[in-house]
């Protein structure tokens, strides 16, 4: 959304004597991109003001009710890979996989950390007569859908037979991958749309549409999926006769949801239309080129990059502050590149919960310390002497698990980040609207 079609659909205005420091879509040669920054002449920024008596008055949520409902489903279906893709590790340890096969499954979640790469491009290429964020949103969904009506046919196999033939941790890994790619992708399309979609006073609701939505999503594709499919579960709490197996399977799951994928996304594409005063043309959006180095001019903010940083290395121990980050991300995205703004922040908030994941599962084995009982001279450090080990007739026991010690560590380190870094998010709060809006000049 761009400030000048803002002032009129959001109650967004410009403070007088400013109009020279923002992109006018009245002027026929769109002004060439600047650097986002405070170097402007006579030091003025863009400002949110509340709208003049007579314009228009504050919507409340009620007024965009429906809206708000579209995002909460658009961010309940974001979520269902993510659960099916969470779900997926705990089948692996059933089937006795270790935890470096854990570790590297881990990687199908880094999409949502990378999606940053190809963000510009889904501001940037758009149909407009379709609308900027239905011309990725409603093709990734359909192809999401139709990607998960196919792996319900191929997951039961690459998971294995359990006698003899475990899981091929490989060919799940590179399917689950592009299956989160697909739907990090539907993440950037909903979180632009979420931005234009909501007036500027009532966009805060995205923030709780995402964090309800995808918890919600994940619950159903995780937590709701694991207990219907365990037979142990089912036997005892939803069965008279017991079963050797749960009422539903990982393909059934997959080929329910797939259809669901498909049929949302015909309605969304039938029934929600794009408010077209707050797509921009494609001279106004300046292409792919140009929004990439937007964005490198993005990241140079003080600010941004601060928070950035932090967020990179603070996300450990940060889950709780989930909602407040997300609320955060969306009061100060500007909605001139809409996605791609957002995305930055959101890319580096996964990226700093995704690398540990990844790190620690790694080093559980390491980390671990095993012994060989029963036969003497004989350990247990590596899988070579684990099998000697046993051939001597003994049995490798655990003496020091590498959880316990991991555990130590983050929690030292937590303590630590709170107090040397804690007081920079703090300092970030208090900076004003102009070191996070993006300026265009002439």
């Amino acid at each position: 959304m761009l400030p000048a079609i803002a002032a009129k659909e959001g109650g967004r205005q410009r403070r007088a004597g400013s109009h020279h420091h923002c992109l006018d879509v009245r002027t026929e040669v769109p002004p060439a991109l600047a650097l986002c920054g405070d170097g402007l002449p006579g030091g003025e920024a863009e400002a949110l003001l509340l709208p003049e008596p007579g314009l228009r008055g504050a919507r409340g949520c009620r007024a965009e009710l429906g809206s708000i409902l579209l995002l909460l489903v658009l961010y309940v279906l974001q979520g269902i890979p993510l659960g099916l893709a969470g779900s997926v590790p705990l089948i692996l340890q059933s089937k006795s996989a270790s935890y470096t096969d854990q570790a590297f499954f881990s990687f199908v979640f880094w999409p949502f950390s990378l999606k940053l790469l190809w963000a510009p491009l889904v501001d940037a290429v758009y149909l407009r007569g379709f609308g900027r964020r239905k011309s990725w949103l409603v093709p990734t969904q359909y192809v999401l859908g139709l990607f998960m009506i196919y792996m319900s046919t191929q997951v039961d196999m690459l998971l294995g037979d359990g006698e003899g033939r475990g899981p091929d941790v490989v060919a799940l890994t590179v399917t689950f991958f592009l299956f989160e790619f697909l739907a990090a992708t539907q993440d950037i399309a909903v979180d632009g749309w979420a931005l234009t979609m909501l007036s500027r006073e009532n966009v805060g609701y995205a923030s709780t549409c995402n964090s309800v939505g995808q918890t919600a999503g994940y619950f159903l594709g995780n937590v709701l999926f694991l207990a219907l499919e365990s037979a142990s579960f089912c036997n005892k709490y939803l069965r008279f006769q017991p079963q050797p197996q749960g009422i539903v399977t990982l393909s059934d799951f997959l080929f329910f949801w797939g259809t669901v994928f498909l049929i949302t996304t015909t309605l969304v594409a039938l029934l929600k239309k794009e408010n077209k005063e707050l797509t921009p043309t494609k001279e106004e959006t300046k292409g792919i080129t140009d929004t990439y180095r937007l964005l490198i001019s993005i990241i140079k903010m003080p600010a941004v990059l601060t928070f950035c940083l932090l967020i990179l290395t603070a996300k450990i121990t940060l889950y709780s502050m989930y909602v407040a980050i997300m609320a955060f991300n969306a009061k100060v995205s500007d909605p001139l590149i809409g996605g791609t703004y957002m995305t930055l922040l959101n890319t580096v908030s996964n990226l700093g919960g995704n690398w540990p994941s990844t790190v620690a599962l790694w080093l559980v084995d390491p980390l671990t310390v095993k012994g060989c009982a029963g036969a003497q001279e004989q350990t247990c450090g590596t899988p070579v002497a684990a099998e000697l080990c046993t051939k001597a007739g003994g049995s490798c026991v655990t003496t020091l698990d590498g959880y316990y010690v991991e555990s130590v560590i983050c929690v030292i380190l937590g303590f630590g980040w709170w107090f040397l870094l804690g007081p920079k998010f703090k300092k970030l709060q208090d900076e004003g609207q102009s070191s996070w809006k993006c300026k265009r000049t002439n």
